[in-house]
């Protein structure tokens, strides 16, 4: 639906909660991918549907809980977030970071810099937020480990 790889999606999902969907982050992020109630909000706008509005404008942690709602937004948001990079060399490292630190932060870390032809170990090496840099490149190796699975699968 949102154009993202399922191993990619997974190994957010690990990286963020390792599968655990109760799980609330130090920032009131919510279930398996973290969704932030912010988010959230923005998603049940954009869908169109009152009914989501609704249940998020009333209890948006109740909302966002369920597994199958909280990737499906988390999905979105990341989606949303690789837009500005798709084709890009570093497109799935500025995607997560984005997704992590904010689009705002990848701009910081890639300002000067034309980012059309930045490599993935380039931008890694800018990104500022130490924690930062660790969640990209443990996901990137991660999901590069399932991408190769399926490769010698085939």
């Amino acid at each position: 639906m949102y154009r993202l790889d399922d191993k990619l999606v997974w190994s957010v999902i690990y990286e963020e909660t390792w599968f655990r969907a109760w799980k609330i982050g130090a920032d009131e992020e919510v279930g398996l991918m973290q969704v932030t109630p912010a988010v959230a909000r923005e998603w049940a706008r954009e869908t169109g549907f009152k009914e989501f509005e609704k249940q998020a404008a009333e209890n948006v942690n109740e909302f966002i809980s369920e597994p199958e709602r909280n990737i499906q937004i988390g999905c979105w948001y990341l989606e949303q977030r690789r837009e500005k990079y798709r084709g890009f060399p570093a497109e799935t490292a500025m995607s997560l970071a984005a997704y992590n630190a904010g689009p705002g932060r990848v701009d910081e870390w890639t300002r000067d810099t034309d980012i059309t032809n930045l490599a993935e170990t380039d931008f890694i090496a800018r990104i500022g937020i130490p924690s930062t840099r660790a969640y990209v490149s443990s996901i990137l190796e991660r999901y590069r480990k399932e991408q190769a699975k399926t490769s010698t699968a085939n």
